[in-house]
Formats: C-alpha cells, structure tokens, sequence
C-alpha cells in the first residue's frame, strides 16, 4: 500500500480466517521509505503526459517487486497465497470515468514469481462509481465493534453503519496538505503537531476552507492530490502567511469537517493512519467532538489500510464482494480488481 502522503510503502505479511467471521493477524509489518527520487517523482506524477505516466508505472513496478522481494527474503516467508497490491495512486478523476494507479503490471507477477492481485479502484469506476474509498467493507468485517472507523492519512476518510448499509467518504484533505508545507521548514511532518500548535488561527484562510465546494457535496464522494493542488494549494499561497499559521489553521479546518461527521454521544470512533500520532490535531478533534474516540496499537494504526487490501486481495480471490456501491456510487455490489499469473 502507497498513499497519497508519501510516507513510503507499507509492507505486511497477513494471515485471515474465517470462522462465522473474519479475524486477522499481523505477522510482519514495515514502511519502506521512498528513496528521494521516488518521493519527488511520485509527488509530481499529474504533471506528466500519459506516455511519461507509462514509463514511470514500468520502472515503478519493478521497484515495487524489488522491495516485496527483499521483504519476503529478509522475513524468510516461506508460505504465500498471493500478493495483494493497491500501487499507487498517479491519476483520480472518476468524474471523468478514470482512474489510474502504477505498480499493477504483469512484470511484478513475473519478477517476485507470486500470484499477484491488484488493480483495485478500475473496474469500480467503470461501473459508475468513485474507486474510492475502498477500505470500508473491511471496516464492516475486521472492526466491526465500532461506530465509525477514520483514517487520517493523505486525506481524512470514514465509514460507518447507516440502516444496514456502509456509508463512506472522504472528509478532507490531512497530511498531504501539512506535510507539503511543513517542508518549507526542513521537516517530513509535524512530529505531534508541535509547529501547528505554536502558530495562530489565520480567519480568513479558515472561512475560504471551509466554504470549498466539496464540503457541501453528499456522499458517495472523494479527493485526489488534483484537487487538492487545484484548489486548497493555490488558497494558501495567495494569502502568504506565517507556514506555522497556515498549519494552525489547516489543523483547525481539518477538526472542523471532521467534527461535523462524528459529533455524535455515545458513538464510537476508531482512529487510525499517521495523523493518529498528531496530538495536536487528535486534541483538537476531541474538543469538537462528544463521540468516544479510540487510538488503537501503532501496527492497527500504521497498517489498516495495507491490511484491508490484503482483504479485498482474499475476498478477490474467493470471488466475493470486495466493493460496495453504498460506498462508492457504482451500479452494484462487485468483486473488484485483477489476477496476475507468473509468466516464466
């Protein structure tokens, strides 16, 4: 699993049972961070022509099967069903009937010679819905013991039981905008959110972020980095603002929208993704919110989402559904995604 923050590729070795319901076990998990030159080329990937895009899934996928490789060998993994890959996001527009992600090519079932599932989000936007988000039906099976399940990562996203049906969306954008900016100052991220707290709620940035277009659409919907640098991105820098001010004031619009969604007493919320360890951020979420907020141990909180592919990789491979359209807006329940077979 890469996502949108460009933290690096979460890695896991998974096992799944069914026995009237669902249980996992996480066995190994690691983030792989990206090599400068992967994080510079995939943070810019929607400025490239479809042929450049070409080129790049190509050399990326046979980085993505170098690093399961050496995964699986320094773990001495000897027993593998299949690899389940989500790749990465290089294109978003299911408006427009597309979307796009690299590392899904046949040369990654060839090279780690494994059976490979991926290529999730196609065939639900061929269907008429978002591709996104995909994670809830793995909310609905492996915790379903909460009310809500967020994940704060790239962008903030949730999921939850309404009448019997998922419901899910994407909130806002998270650390795919604080952690752009927090380079400015020489850091990844926010460690805690220690820099936000510092700075001052700038009024008129938090008004124009909060009145953006999308926060008024009704669900089923969903973000993409394309939106994010044409819309919140060009907000900001036209303001010119203190970066300690504009994290203070992303944190609050951030606990805002999401406040707005799990306000809710008595109701309970599992928290997970890297804005988790953003005690600034969870902070401010809490005092916007009656609802019982959960952190759960960092390897559910760092590798839900590479947990929940491995999932749908289960449910893909059993040919069940692995795609709700309650969630996504397409025209029916499916089971979603691609079978690679070792070639050589």
């Amino acid at each position: 699993m890469s996502g949108t923050s460009l933290d690096g590729i979460d890695i896991i070795y998974a096992h799944f049972a069914l026995d009237g319901h669902w249980t996992f076990e996480i066995l190994q998990a690691e983030t792989i961070k990206y090599p400068q030159k992967w994080t510079s080329i995939l943070s810019n990937l929607v400025q490239n022509s479809r042929e450049e895009l070409h080129h790049i899934d190509v050399e990326y996928s046979h980085f993505l099967a170098n690093v399961i490789s050496d995964f699986i060998k320094r773990n001495d993994l000897q027993q593998i069903d299949f690899v389940a890959s989500h790749g990465h996001t290089a294109l978003h527009q299911p408006s427009k009937g597309y979307t796009f992600q690299i590392g899904n090519l046949q040369t990654l079932a060839n090279s780690i010679q494994q059976r490979i599932i991926c290529d999730f989000r196609v065939q639900d936007v061929e269907l008429g819905g978002q591709g996104a988000p995909l994670v809830p039906i793995g909310d609905r099976m492996l915790f379903s013991e909460f009310d809500y399940c967020l994940n704060l990562g790239g962008f903030a996203n949730i999921s939850f039981e309404n009448d019997n049906t998922r419901i899910a969306f994407d909130i806002c954008p998270v650390n795919i905008v604080l952690n752009h900016y927090v380079k400015d100052l020489g850091f990844e991220y926010d460690d805690k959110g220690t820099l936000a707290s510092h700075g001052k709620i700038h009024e008129d940035l938090l008004t124009q972020l909060n009145q953006l277009d999308f926060y008024i659409q009704k669900s089923p919907k969903s973000l993409g980095l394309e939106w994010v640098k044409s819309y919140v991105f060009p907000l900001i820098d036209a303001l010119q603002i203190e970066i300690k001010d504009v994290l203070r004031t992303v944190v609050e619009h951030i606990a805002i929208q999401i406040s707005k969604v799990i306000d809710v007493e008595s109701k309970s919320v599992l928290v997970t993704g890297g804005g988790a360890y953003n005690d600034f951020l969870m902070m401010r979420i809490k005092a916007m919110s009656s609802s019982k907020i959960s952190i759960p141990d960092n390897k559910i909180i760092e590798f839900k989402e590479a947990l929940v592919f491995g999932l749908l990789g289960v449910l893909k491979d059993r040919n069940e559904i692995n795609c709700l359209k309650s969630v996504t807006g397409a025209r029916k329940d499916h089971s979603s995604g691609k079978i690679l077979i070792p070639e050589n």
